[in-house]
C-alpha cells in the first residue's frame, strides 16, 4: 500500500481528520429546489437522496475532457447516472431495490419531446374518469389490474375507491406497447403511491394516518405527468445527439449486487456513489407501496435479504479489516448483540464494494463516497472513519476528505437515537446527518 508506506493506517487517518472542518463550497446552501431537481432528477421522492451539484463538482475535480466513464455501485434514484449520461460519459452502476432500478432507468433516458407529449395527453385521455359513472368509481366492464399476491398490503393502505382506481389506471398502463413510454407512465404511477395511501405524508416510517384524506389517483398523476414532461424536455436538451441516438451503448445498469459490478477491470474512470447506512435494508420497507403495487416480490422479508447490511440473510463474519469498525461492533455488542451483527455485517459488505471498486477502476481512478455519521443506542458510529480505513487497507490511496453541511432545505431524514431508525421529523429524538463526509479514495497510478 503505497499511502501507508512511511505512515501508519492510524495516524493517515488521524491526519485526514483532524482539524476537519465543514467546506462551504460543497453546501450547495444557494441551490433552489428547481436547480436540486433538474432535468429528470425530480421525477420520484426517494429518501436522503444526494443532489447532483455534488456529483457534478466531483467530475469537474476529477475528470478530465473525454468520453469518460463513471459508476454507482448504489445508483438509488440516479443522480450519478443521470449527470453522467447529461454529458456524454458511459454510465453504468447497479442497486438491489427494484423501483431504484426502474426510476434510473426512465431518468437516463431521453425521449423526444413532441412524441412523449403526445403519448402523455392520449394516455390522459384513456384514463380520465367519466362523470357518467362517478358514483359507482367506472364502468363494471372496465378491467383493472390490481396483484392478487398483495391485496392484504394494499388494502391495508389505501381505501377502496383509490384502490380500484389505481387498478383502473396500471391497467392501462401496462397497455402501452412503447416501453419506454409505459415505464415513464409506471415511475409516475409509483411516485403518486404515497399521496393516494393513507401513508403519514411527512414521515419515511410506515404509518398509517387515518386523518388522511388521500389525493385522487388520476388528478395526482396527471400533474406529475405534466411536470415529468418538462423535466425530459429540459433533459433532451443537454444530453449530446450521439448520446441520445445510443444509449444503450453509454448506459449499463443493473438490478443487482453492489458488490459485482458489470463492468470490465480497469475501466471506471470515477465512482460516485451515495452509500447506504447501517440499517440500509429499511429500504425496501420504505418502498414498500411501489414494491406491493408493481409486483417486485412475492415475499418481503426475502426482499430485504438481498439489500446491503441486512440481518435478514445469512452472511459468513471474517475479521474486519478496519480497526475503527471493530471498536464499532464490539461497543454495540454490549448495547445490543443483534444491531452489533447488522452493523459488522454492514461494514463487512461495504470492504467488498471497496475492493470490488478497485477491481473497475482505471489506474489514477478515483472513488468517491458521500456517507455520514450516526449514533445508535449511545454508540458513535464513524461511518467516515471507517470507510477512509476501509479503502486504504482495500489497496486504495486516501485522496481526500471533505466535510459538508446539508442545507436544512435538503436535510435527510431524521432518526430515533436509539433504534436508528427512520421516523417523522414531530416525532424525532435529534437530527440525523446535519454534516456528511466525502470521502476520496485514489488507485494508484
Amino acid at each position: 500500500m503505497t499511502q501507508s508506506m512511511n505512515k501508519s493506517v492510524p495516524k493517515l487517518i488521524k491526519e485526514a481528520f483532524s482539524g476537519l472542518k465543514p467546506d462551504p463550497a460543497w453546501s450547495f446552501v444557494d441551490c433552489t429546489r428547481a436547480e436540486t431537481a433538474k432535468w429528470t432528477h425530480g421525477y420520484h421522492r426517494y429518501p436522503a437522496k444526494f443532489i447532483p451539484q455534488i456529483v457534478e463538482k466531483l467530475f469537474d475535480e476529477y475528470l478530465v475532457l473525454g468520453e469518460n466513464h463513471v459508476n454507482d455501485p448504489f445508483f438509488g434514484s440516479g443522480t450519478t447516472i443521470v449527470s453522467g449520461i447529461a454529458r456524454g460519459y458511459f454510465a453504468s452502476g447497479t442497486d438491489i431495490n427494484g423501483i431504484a432500478y426502474l426510476m434510473t432507468k426512465v431518468k437516463a433516458h431521453p425521449i423526444k419531446p413532441s412524441y412523449l407529449e403526445r403519448k402523455i395527453a392520449s394516455f390522459l385521455r384513456k384514463i380520465e374518469p367519466c362523470p357518467k359513472f362517478q358514483s359507482h368509481l367506472f364502468d363494471i366492464s372496465e378491467f383493472f389490474e390490481i396483484p392478487k399476491n398483495h391485496l392484504e398490503r394494499i388494502d391495508y393502505w389505501f381505501n377502496p375507491e383509490n384502490k380500484r382506481e389505481l387498478g383502473r389506471i396500471l391497467y392501462h398502463i401496462q397497455q402501452e406497447s412503447d416501453q419506454k413510454i409505459r415505464e415513464f407512465l409506471l415511475v409516475a404511477f409509483s411516485h403518486i403511491l404515497k399521496s393516494c395511501s393513507i401513508w403519514l405524508q411527512k414521515s419515511t416510517k410506515p404509518t398509517r394516518d387515518f386523518n388522511k384524506t388521500p389525493v385522487k389517483p388520476y388528478d395526482a398523476l396527471r400533474r406529475h405527468l405534466k411536470y415529468m414532461v418538462r423535466g425530459n424536455a429540459s433533459y433532451y436538451q443537454v444530453v449530446p445527439q450521439k448520446t441520445r441516438e445510443n444509449i444503450e451503448r453509454y448506459l449499463n445498469i443493473q438490478m443487482g449486487d453492489a458488490r459485482q459490478q458489470p463492468v470490465e477491470d480497469n475501466s471506471v474512470d470515477i465512482i460516485v456513489s451515495s452509500s447506504p447506512y447501517v440499517t440500509s435494508y429499511e429500504y425496501a420497507d420504505l418502498h414498500q407501496l411501489s414494491t406491493i403495487w408493481l409486483d417486485f416480490t412475492n415475499d418481503l422479508k426475502s426482499y430485504r435479504s438481498k439489500f446491503v447490511g441486512s440481518l435478514y440473510r445469512e452472511r459468513k463474519i471474517r475479521p474486519l479489516r478496519s480497526s475503527i469498525a471493530q471498536k464499532i461492533v464490539t461497543q454495540m455488542r454490549e448495547k445490543s448483540p443483534r444491531l452489533s451483527r447488522s452493523i459488522e455485517i454492514f461494514f463487512l459488505d461495504m470492504e467488498d464494494v471497496f475492493l470490488e471498486s478497485y477491481r473497475i477502476l482505471k489506474e489514477g481512478g478515483h472513488c468517491c463516497f458521500v456517507i455520514g455519521d450516526t449514533r445508535l443506542k449511545g454508540v458513535q458510529i464513524a461511518n467516515s472513519k471507517v470507510f477512509a480505513e476501509s479503502l486504504l487497507q482495500c489497496g486504495f490511496q486516501l485522496e481526500r476528505v471533505i466535510m459538508r453541511e446539508i442545507p436544512s432545505k435538503i436535510l435527510p431524514q431524521t432518526r430515533d437515537k436509539e433504534t436508528g431508525r427512520f421516523i417523522s421529523t414531530n416525532d424525532a429524538t435529534f437530527i440525523a446527518y446535519p454534516t456528511e463526509y466525502i470521502i476520496v479514495g485514489k488507485k494508484d497510478g
